[in-house]
């Protein structure tokens, strides 16, 4: 076959449109170049539609997003039983799940399950991270707050806080706490440490209690 011949013949087979300069002789077609010139439509609903997707496919890929999705399912069961009201707030942050059951100013419906001294609160949290547990198959060190018992008793810890800062600072003498949970030994130690103080944990279990003291 000539070498005219070849041309023509891409030519003939190039998509309708495009245009094939003619060949050198035993130069090769570029698919590339043959395909440059071609304005592909994009369907703009469909690129939308497909982003969309995608943000959806990384939210579902998230461990701490998808344990925030089971534990308020597992609370609003919860509360349709007490038939109790409550919206959940669900925030993630520093590498952990809240969850916040708030309810309108005014309605103590909810203080019910915080109890005295939030022990009704600490048992639910557990039990919403066994709900996780079931549902991940992950561990969860997720945070329950309700009707904002935990903002309040957050504030009086950072004030026990300052308070054994001060006297470490007047005596000199280690202050011990009361036992805390980790959760909230962790909101002490954060205060003490920026009042250029020392703390350590304690003891085991139910009696593990932080340690206030001027030197490490």
């Amino acid at each position: 076959m000539s070498e005219n011949q070849h041309s023509e013949q891409a030519q003939d087979s190039a998509p309708e449109g495009v245009q094939i300069q003619d060949l050198e002789p035993g130069q090769k077609v570029d698919a590339s170049a043959v395909v440059a010139g071609v304005d592909v439509p994009q369907d703009d609903e469909a690129a939308a539609a497909s982003a969309e997707q995608s943000d959806q496919d990384d939210d579902e890929l998230d461990p701490l997003v998808e344990e925030g999705e089971v534990a308020a399912d597992y609370l609003e069961e919860l509360l349709d039983l007490a038939d109790l009201d409550g919206d959940i707030d669900i925030e993630v942050r520093n590498g952990r799940t809240y969850l916040s059951v708030v309810t309108e100013e005014g309605d103590d419906g909810l203080d019910m399950l915080v109890g005295k001294d939030g022990e009704v609160l600490e048992a639910l949290q557990e039990l919403v991270r066994l709900a996780v547990l079931a549902g991940t198959e992950q561990r969860s060190r997720l945070v329950l707050d309700i009707a904002g018992h935990r903002l309040a008793r957050a504030e009086q810890l950072r004030e026990l806080a300052r308070r054994a800062v001060q006297s470490v600072r007047g005596s000199g003498e280690p202050v011990h706490l009361d036992p805390l949970s980790p959760y909230e030994r962790k909101i002490v130690h954060d205060v003490v440490a920026e009042e250029g103080m020392h703390s350590e944990s304690e003891g085991e279990g139910p009696g593990r209690h932080i340690v206030v003291s001027a030197n490490g």
